[in-house]
């Protein structure tokens, strides 16, 4: 039987499979022989279990099937793309933030979707001006509501048949988003609730959610953790990709549109060709990864 892992601790892993009307989770552990070959099963790894105890839904972890992909915080596996959740208000976006977040994603190989709820209370020319700067700097961009249950389906075509990672600051509703998705499951959630003790565990360990077949949420703590992964400060330009159609137009090679002469970009955000606070964003950052090359 072939399954999912959903969530490790202490050395068990619940595997989720796909079984018929509803999914089920079964209590496993690994086989001695991972430990041999120095292979440790991930949250999001699929893998073929043995089942040991039908009723109590326990079982060995015999097979890790190949991965698609190995994140390196959080070390998980399989992830398709990343929901990036802000507020468009109460609290305002802190778009610092959002950019480092897009960033990590980008350094991981995965592709984002920037999500700003709350939107019952902002204006037309606010959702008008974040989805020009993201939707510019190559990201999906959703608007919804939870409290008017607005842009849900639409979020849920985006998630359909991919396992997404969800980050996002405290306070702009990535809970009642989630538990909007939830109610449709296509898995045992007062099984799993009793067996893993979710609220018990839910701020230390990455968990993954089923919404249905194929389709998974991945909670966790991991992504939020602000710092870069050991980035160059003169990489730091090729993560704002809406620089790179103006690169061509800077004077020097290598120019990393801070203080050049002749800088294309610089001319493009004279203009009002690239977002005035992504540049702002981008001018911090580089300058904290100066320092932590220069204190490091």
């Amino acid at each position: 039987m072939q399954g999912k892992i959903i969530k490790g601790i202490a050395g068990f892993y619940y595997v989720h499979t796909q079984e018929k009307p509803k999914g089920r989770v079964y209590e496993c552990k690994a086989k001695g022989i991972f430990r041999k070959d120095n292979r440790k099963p991930l949250v999001g790894d699929n893998v073929e279990l043995e089942i040991l105890q039908e009723e109590k839904r326990i079982g060995n972890i015999v097979e890790l099937l190949p991965r698609n992909n190995e994140l390196i915080r959080p070390a998980v596996a399989n992830i398709d793309q990343a929901l990036i959740i802000f507020s468009i208000r109460r609290p305002e976006p802190n778009l610092n933030l959002l950019d480092r977040f897009l960033i990590m994603m980008e350094q991981q190989g995965l592709e984002s979707i920037v999500c700003f709820n709350k939107i019952d209370i902002a204006s037309e020319e606010e959702k008008e001006v974040l989805q020009r700067v993201y939707e510019g700097c190559g990201s999906k961009v959703l608007f919804v509501s939870v409290r008017n249950r607005q842009g849900l389906d639409e979020l849920r075509q985006l998630l359909q048949g991919k396992t997404t990672a969800v980050a996002g600051p405290s306070g702009v509703g990535k809970s009642s988003i989630i538990n909007c998705l939830q109610p449709e499951a296509g898995m045992e959630t007062g099984s799993i609730s009793e067996k893993i003790g979710r609220g018990r565990h839910t701020t230390r360990h990455s968990e993954i959610i089923a919404l249905q077949k194929g389709t998974y949420l991945m909670d966790t703590p991991g992504f939020t953790s602000l710092k870069l992964f050991q980035l160059e400060k003169e990489r730091l330009k090729d993560y704002y990709l809406e620089f790179r159609k103006y690169e061509a137009q800077c004077r020097f090679s290598g120019c990393v549109h801070i203080h050049e002469p002749g800088c294309g970009v610089k001319a493009a955000l004279e203009q009002a060709q690239i977002s005035q606070s992504r540049y702002q964003n981008y001018q911090l950052l580089y300058k904290e990864l100066q320092e932590q090359k220069r204190y490091g």
